[in-house]
């Protein structure tokens, strides 16, 4: 692979993870009912985590020599009342960036000196994939 495909889907990663930041702080907005708040202060939490993940993505772009993307993704961000509803969304997208990650952790693996973003890769796959086992938990899905 070379360093501008590699630049190329991190810059995928980094629409992703800008679209996943509004779309949690949207839902947020919307859960109502008894259990809300911890609901709520989670799905903030979670948006925080995707806004560490940008910057790790802008600061790994910048230092491969590429321009990070201040673009969103195609993702559609679906306004629901049903906390449910948005939850399964949510874990979907979850789902898909998981795969990204892994695609591109097996890109750079090949690529030299590139220990540092072989290890941020790695960790946005271990957060994504926590986000994942929250929100197939607060569904209660196995």
């Amino acid at each position: 692979m070379t360093k501008e495909e590699i630049i190329k889907e991190l810059n995928n990663a980094l629409e992703i993870e800008h679209s996943a930041i509004i779309m949690y702080l949207h839902h947020a907005e919307f859960v109502k009912g008894l259990n809300a708040e911890p609901i709520i202060a989670r799905l903030k939490e979670i948006a925080s985590d995707e806004e560490k993940h940008r910057d790790m993505l802008r600061e790994r772009i910048v230092v491969l020599g590429g321009i990070p993307s201040t673009k969103l993704s195609d993702l559609e961000i679906k306004h629901s009342d049903n906390i449910k509803e948005m939850l399964r969304d949510e874990l979907r997208e979850e789902e898909e960036a998981v795969k990204l990650y892994q695609k591109i952790f097996s890109m750079v693996k090949d690529l030299e000196n590139s220990e540092t973003l072989y290890h941020a890769i790695y960790h946005l796959i271990q957060g994504e994939q926590e986000h994942v086992e929250e929100l197939k938990r607060l569904l209660a899905i196995n």
